[in-house]
């Protein structure tokens, strides 16, 4: 989709809060809508990601202490936890979660709904304006006190 050109002067002008609020709302209501088709949340995908990522290393305390501070619905992980179990896409010992056959499926199944999503954000976008402006916002979360690294 073609956006009008302005000067630069006006866009420096713009509210980053107005803007980049928005972003996330659209993107995140993205995510959340194909995740939807497969019956999950944003705090499923997380989940399915960390345990694929540390097979049999996550706790539910641990991973729920990992992902609170991405959670902005106030999410019941134990819940999200026990429907992963109840379908049968984890598995829990007194180790920790691991993803099962059926778990690693619907994670690749809900990989590519979110890939959709991130090639559409990407559309015009070349990848040094992309990384410009993560690392823009990365300076302007640090310089109002927050971490502006990436996550681990």
């Amino acid at each position: 989709m073609a956006i009008k050109e302005y000067p630069q002067n006006e866009l420096a002008a713009q509210p980053i809060g107005a803007w980049s609020g928005e972003t996330y709302r659209r993107v995140v209501g993205a995510i959340r809508a194909e995740l939807a088709v497969e019956n999950l949340t944003q705090p499923h995908w997380w989940t399915l990601n960390h345990v694929a990522g540390r097979p049999g290393a996550w706790t539910r305390s641990a991973l729920i202490e990992r992902l609170s501070p991405y959670d902005d619905q106030d999410t019941d992980f134990d819940g999200v936890f026990d429907d992963l179990l109840n379908r049968g896409w984890i598995t829990e010992d007194a180790e920790g979660l691991t993803l099962t056959d059926a778990g690693a499926a619907g994670r690749l199944r809900a990989r590519t709904r979110n890939r959709r999503v991130h090639d559409r954000v990407h559309e015009g976008i070349t990848t040094a304006d992309y990384v410009t402006t993560v690392n823009v916002l990365r300076r302007m979360v640090a310089n109002l006190g927050g971490n502006g690294n990436l996550p681990d």
